[in-house]
């Protein structure tokens, strides 16, 4: 039998209990698993404390109710699940991923009729990239985020990230960490699973939300900017405003806040203005 995330041990919240980490499993004729028709959160715990718990899991509600089906857990169940998971597991330093999905009731392309089903699975995190990088390497995706109309952008949907993974694939077997992302209209996206920020000038500019994931830790990033009294502007940017900047970051509940040193051809320095978020960032979690 394989091991999920290669480890056999460990407990996993599923649709009312707690089960061992190898008998968590679902139907094969689950309806997500053919049509991609779920919604999920990736979270970070540090010491024991989620950071940003009740946000990310408001998040997996509305991210359902934009795909039209309705979460049987409130938030404040959700928040208690996931604590109780991490003590199980024995986690304080972790990575926590709720899931939702329909059930095998039936393999329509119609997901209404079926059910809805929620996990939530923790385990130990390091790090989303390796450890001895100091800053990513982007290759440019060749695929595209789609506009409003063709997907519900702004919902953490399983299915929408085929293009990321098909992204991803490439630029790592090209010999780059992750890929950058442009959208329907030609402008900078974001990554495959994180936004981007480019510096210039001690200004911060940052790809306006409009079809993508306006991500918790973009957001979280963007207060401690202002804070520390850097000017951030929220714009449309066309790929070739990246040849200007004095430092690129990438910012997620996984990668955290991560320089980045190379687009393409284009190589760029370790910032200070990165170095600094990514210290803020690093204190404001462990508080």
């Amino acid at each position: 039998m394989y091991k999920a995330l290669g480890q056999d041990s460990g407990w996993i919240w599923i649709n009312g209990e707690f089960v061992p980490w190898q008998e968590a499993k679902i139907h094969v004729l689950s309806h997500t698993l053919h049509y991609g028709s779920g919604v999920f959160e990736g979270e970070r715990a540090y010491n024991g404390k989620i950071f940003k718990m009740t946000e990310h899991h408001q998040r997996l509600h509305d991210s359902a109710a934009m795909l039209g089906f309705e979460i049987p857990y409130t938030v404040a169940e959700i928040n208690e699940i996931a604590l109780e998971l991490l003590a199980r597991n024995h986690l304080k330093d972790a990575y926590i991923r709720p899931v939702a999905w329909h059930g095998p009731e039936s393999l329509s392309v119609a997901s209404y009729k079926n059910s809805v089903n929620l996990a939530l699975a923790s385990w130990q995190w390091t790090s989303y990239f390796p450890k001895e990088v100091l800053g990513v390497k982007l290759a440019w995706a060749d695929w595209v985020r789609p506009a409003p109309n063709m997907a519900p952008v702004h919902a953490k949907a399983n299915g929408q990230y085929i293009s990321a993974t098909l992204s991803k694939n490439k630029a790592e077997k090209e010999g780059f960490h992750d890929a950058l992302m442009l959208d329907y209209r030609g402008y900078i996206a974001e990554c495959t699973g994180a936004n981007i920020f480019i510096a210039k000038d001690q200004t911060v500019y940052t790809p306006i939300a409009d079809c993508f994931l306006n991500g918790i830790t973009r957001q979280t990033v963007m207060q401690l900017l202002k804070e520390k009294g850097f000017k951030i502007i929220e714009k449309h940017l066309m790929p070739e405003e990246i040849k200007n900047a004095e430092e690129i970051f990438i910012t997620g509940s996984a990668v955290e806040v991560q320089s980045v040193i190379q687009i393409g051809e284009q190589h760029f320095p370790l910032g200070a203005i990165a170095g600094e978020m990514k210290t803020a960032y690093g204190q404001l979690v462990r508080e």
